[in-house]
């Protein structure tokens, strides 16, 4: 399994960006997908997830990306997007696409690093 994430780059407080995962290599039906990210010094972090088949998605509970993130993907293409919003300079980090078969996150990019400019 392969996951490639892309779409990272410079952008300014209150600012858009959508992140993308391309996803080979499985038949990813029954599986979840997710987005984490991890900022310089800091601990890696759950953001949200989605399930493949039926599209449902959970997300985290932190007040720090709630309501601010949403992940979808497009079974044509094998892709995840995490589409952010109203961006922080807090949330400069480097994010990353996951993909678990069952329950564990078996399958992890390398990431993309966002960079959020005040």
């Amino acid at each position: 399994v392969q996951l490639q994430a892309s779409g990272g780059g410079l952008v300014q407080a209150g600012g858009s960006l959508r992140l993308s995962c391309a996803a080979s290599g499985a038949t990813f039906s029954g599986w979840h997908m997710g987005w984490f990210r991890q900022a310089p010094g800091k601990e890696r972090e759950f953001l949200g997830k989605i399930f493949w088949s039926s599209g449902v998605t959970y997300y985290s509970d932190s007040d720090s990306v709630k309501g601010r993130f949403t992940v979808s993907r497009d079974k044509e293409t094998n892709t995840v997007y995490l589409l952010m919003n109203s961006l922080r300079p807090e949330d400069t980090a480097v994010y990353f696409c996951a993909a678990a078969p069952s329950r564990t996150m078996d399958y992890w990019g390398k990431g993309t690093l966002v960079t959020v400019s005040s």
